[in-house]
């Protein structure tokens, strides 16, 4: 990493060497972040070889297909977190209200608003920096600082026609079996879901029930059986399941649910 210009194959070499899969990609947005310039492409270099997540670095991920921008301490939001936001989105009437809690940098929130531009789409987060970065995300969304849908205009109440959520869902004792940059690196918060991962969670699906109108939809990421360990506070909810998001591998990702008319 001394002078003169790196390439994109001499750089996708350092990648790999330090254990980064997809280097070649890895390698082609470092350059394209630096735009030519030598000393700030090294310099994310050294950051990236460190395990800093790679959107902190170059400032940006593609998610869903959209450029979002991701400060340093902000939860980068995950590619298996598309069909989601996609499928909120698709669900939002076009000028209906939707709601993302637990935004981060506001990526399901800026899914919705671009797909359906002319609805309302309002953001929380309890997360000061995040919330900052989802405003500067802009995308026309109503950004709220404070837990679930506490923050929120009382006058939402019942009349939300989609809430989505990614909420923190690994149980505790789990943390450690996480990529290492991830340990090190990413909020805490954002990932640990207390003892069975579904702490947040379940406070999400209350305040989904309080928001949404009859015939309004939640959707919520969560894994393995964790559908049976929150079953009954759907129900509680008034909230049917209507679909099961799930991966290539057949894997559970997330649910649709409708609340009931």
């Amino acid at each position: 990493m001394n002078g003169g210009a790196i390439s994109r194959r001499s750089l996708a070499r350092l990648l790999a060497r330090s254990g980064f899969v997809a280097a070649n990609e890895e390698a082609a947005e470092l350059l394209r972040a630096a735009a030519g310039d030598g000393v700030l492409l090294r310099q994310m270099l050294e950051r990236r070889l460190t395990g800093e997540p790679l959107p902190w670095v170059t400032g940006s991920t593609t998610f869903a297909g959209i450029t979002l921008r991701v400060c340093p301490g902000v939860y980068v939001p995950r590619w298996q977190t598309g069909p989601l936001a996609l499928a909120a989105a698709a669900l939002l009437p076009t000028r209906g209200t939707g709601v993302d809690l637990c935004t981060g940098s506001g990526a399901v929130a800026a899914v919705m608003r671009r797909h359906r531009p002319q609805a309302r789409v309002l953001a929380t987060e309890s997360d000061q920096a995040a919330c900052a970065c989802a405003r500067a995300n802009g995308f026309d969304i109503e950004v709220y600082e404070g837990d679930l849908d506490e923050p929120l205009p009382a006058e939402l109440r019942g009349r939300v026609d989609v809430v989505a959520v990614v909420a923190p869902y690994v149980p505790s004792r789990e943390i450690q079996f996480l990529p290492r940059d991830v340990r090190l690196y990413e909020p805490h918060a954002a990932l640990d879901g207390g003892e069975d991962g579904l702490c947040v969670l379940r406070r999400a699906v209350d305040a989904a029930g309080r928001l949404l109108a009859p015939g309004g939809h939640f959707l919520t990421e969560l894994g393995g059986t964790q559908d049976d360990m929150l079953a009954t506070g759907l129900a509680r909810a008034g909230l049917e399941v209507v679909d099961r998001l799930v991966d290539d591998e057949g894997d559970l990702r997330g649910l649709v649910t409708r609340k009931a008319l």
